[in-house]
């Protein structure tokens, strides 16, 4: 529903068909949709893919859009109206579906879901407030494609951090940019999150590069790592946010110290559920054989 979008297509060195089809755009929306791949058709990451594509932008605002992904309709339209209205925010976005019943199966359907804010809508953020909600699990960062940018704050932190070439690419992004810069959340829903088996996140997974629970795991351990000395670069000395961020450091600092404690904690969960057994047979042994 709004008109006034360039799309550039990033090609990180596909080997299906994938090539052809963005050429095949390119040619039919001459001046609106352009084609671009790294030299000699390289594989550099989604990193590298997505400043390539902010380097050859040519509008105020940028959003990503993820070959596996969708955006709704009113997605641009009403996310350039918020950042208008809101000249103090570097950003918008809002909540992500997780999106299952792509595939079509009625069994699918009640799988979608909502990825959840975790902070009030319609809400202007000041930095590091979002960093602290993040480290505290108590707010997600955003999803690659629920964003709306202004390509000067993105141009500020300088873009993406090439090194993370998958897994938490986005998460330093966001965090780059909610440590510096103002930030919407608003309310609306405006992009699917198509969950297969041969996403980055489910193919980590598998591999055992990454755990969607809070069990250290290499990738959030790297982001982690990356996390702090950036903020040590860039003089932040938030006490708060140096306290969360030791703590969720931790685990990766004294692995052994967190197995104890790990293995502590379910010893101590044991006993309680074989005194509620415990306590459940008296009751029940009291009411049998009553004195």
């Amino acid at each position: 529903t709004y008109d006034s979008w360039e799309l550039l297509l990033v090609d990180d060195g596909s080997t299906d068909e994938s090539t052809n089809v963005a050429l095949r755009y390119a040619e039919r929306y001459p001046g609106k949709v352009s084609y671009f791949d790294h030299d000699d058709h390289q594989n550099r990451g989604m990193s590298a893919s997505r400043n390539f594509g902010i380097h050859q932008a040519r509008g105020e605002y940028i959003a990503f859009l993820d070959a596996d992904d969708v955006y709704l309709p009113q997605k641009l339209e009403h996310q350039v109206a918020i950042l208008n209205s809101q000249p103090t925010a570097a950003m918008v976005y809002g909540a992500t579906q997780h999106w299952y019943s792509w595939t079509g199966r009625v069994e699918d359907l009640p799988r979608d879901k909502m990825h959840k804010l975790g902070v009030p809508s319609n809400t202007l953020v000041q930095p590091p407030k979002l960093l602290t909600l993040f480290l505290r699990h108590e707010a997600w960062p955003p999803g690659t494609c629920s964003v709306l940018a202004r390509r000067e704050a993105i141009e500020r932190i300088r873009g993406f951090e090439e090194k993370f070439r998958g897994m938490f690419e986005d998460q330093v992004f966001f965090y780059k940019l909610c440590l510096s810069a103002t930030v919407f959340v608003e309310s609306g829903s405006w992009d699917r999150y198509r969950q297969h088996p041969d996403s980055c996140c489910e193919l980590s997974r598998r591999t055992g590069k990454w755990d969607p629970s809070r069990r250290p795991n290499p990738a959030r351990g790297a982001f982690l790592n990356w996390l702090e000395d950036y903020l040590i670069k860039q003089r932040i000395s938030d006490p708060e946010l140096w306290k969360l961020l030791q703590k969720e450091l931790w685990p990766y600092r004294h692995p052994i110290l967190y197995q104890f404690s790990v293995t502590v904690h379910r010893i101590r969960q044991i006993k309680k559920i074989l005194k509620r057994i415990r306590l459940e047979i008296q009751r029940n042994l009291a009411f049998k054989y009553p004195k």
